[in-house]
């Protein structure tokens, strides 16, 4: 019969003991899952925001609003040689409770991206669903810049390495106190000029429009970006402003590939045959007015008014103001030209009539 020794038996129960050992710190995580995640994601979006290695970002970019349970956040970030050196709001809940929240949470966010670098934010307590839309539309506006990387240039901005020329308007803004829209001229991807050729009207608006808009105007060319401040008592007219002008910006943008704004004064640039495009009609308070323009080497050789107002004073006033407005169509090459004293329906309603022939001989 076969003996049991004690050595044997303590010498087995210890391999065993140390095997299991070895197995349950092989099963073992590294490091807090949850962690490793938060880690991996956090430098994701820091490459993210810089565009990528060895690719340099500058710009503006605009992320997609996110809609939140009490009113839709959007966020605009501005990237400097791969840094982001701003963050703002440009839309955040409103109203009731929402203003305290909203006022509380967002410069904390602005703050945080700025110092972080990357999306990956705390999350304010006290304004969840904010601080959540906030991050998402920040996400996006890192992922354009991310898409801009392999060209260098900002996806809003209107200067960068593409460079754009032309007089562009943007879509009009609805506000609650009345449409906004903006018209920059841009040369060698610069913003040269802006305008408001929409602003509210009417009662106190007349005067807050009066205050806001040459400050506005100045600061989108200072900044050459949407990225502006809001001119204090007119803010709906300041927000009007500078959603039109990205849209103004975005088109511009969108021809730098050309090389030619869809407002520029004509064919291609290589075009020597000459063309005659008719401008749509536009309506003014006193009648129509209708342009035609005739364009040769992308340049116009002549302007004319095929309808004006007519009757009564009408009369004088068009006699006085469609030659003026012809000439300096000509001499601009573009509709960013001056309203006629004491004509300014009828010279509005030029300039919108030329800006649509513009379009179409560009197009």
């Amino acid at each position: 019969m076969r003996k049991n020794h004690p050595l044997r038996r303590v010498v087995l129960a210890t391999a065993a003991t140390v095997s299991g050992v070895v197995l349950l710190l092989s099963l073992k995580p590294s490091s807090d899952p949850g962690a490793a995640q938060a880690a991996g994601a956090g430098a994701a979006a820091q490459e993210a925001a810089q565009g990528g290695s060895g690719a340099v970002v500058s710009g503006t970019m605009t992320g997609d609003a996110a809609q939140t349970q009490y009113g839709a956040v959007q966020v605009r970030i501005t990237v400097v040689n791969n840094k982001i050196t701003k963050a703002e709001a440009v839309q955040a809940p409103k109203g009731g409770t929402s203003d305290q929240k909203t006022a509380l949470a967002v410069p904390k966010l602005n703050a945080d991206v700025v110092a972080k670098q990357s999306p990956d934010i705390d999350t304010v307590s006290g304004a969840t669903y904010t601080s959540e839309g906030y991050k998402k539309s920040l996400q996006s506006a890192i992922d354009k810049a991310n898409a801009s990387a392999g060209s260098g240039s900002g996806s809003s901005q209107g200067s960068g390495s593409a460079q754009a020329s032309g007089t562009f308007t943007g879509d009009a803004a609805q506000t609650q106190y009345g449409a906004v829209q903006v018209r920059i001229t841009v040369a060698g991807g610069k913003i040269t000029k802006a305008e408001a050729v929409q602003a509210p009207k009417g009662g106190t608006s007349d005067q807050k429009t009066a205050l806001a808009v040459p400050k506005l105007n100045a600061a989108a060319v200072a900044a050459g970006s949407a990225d502006i401040d809001t001119v204090s008592s007119a803010t709906y007219t300041s927000e009007g402003y500078k959603k039109s002008l990205q849209s103004a910006l975005d088109k511009a943008k969108a021809t730098a590939g050309s090389s030619s704004g869809s407002g520029d004064a004509g064919a291609s640039s290589g075009a020597a045959q000459a063309k005659t495009v008719t401008g749509s009609v536009a309506q003014t308070q006193y009648g129509a007015v209708q342009v035609r323009i005739t364009v040769a080497g992308g340049k116009i050789t002549k302007a004319e008014a095929v309808q004006a107002p007519k009757g009564g004073t009408s009369d004088q006033k068009t006699a006085l103001a469609i030659p003026k407005l012809n000439a300096a169509a000509v001499a601009a090459g573009s509709a960013d030209i001056d309203t006629v004293s004491s004509a300014t329906f009828t010279s509005e309603g030029y300039k919108k009539s030329l800006q649509s022939a513009l379009d179409q001989a560009g197009g």
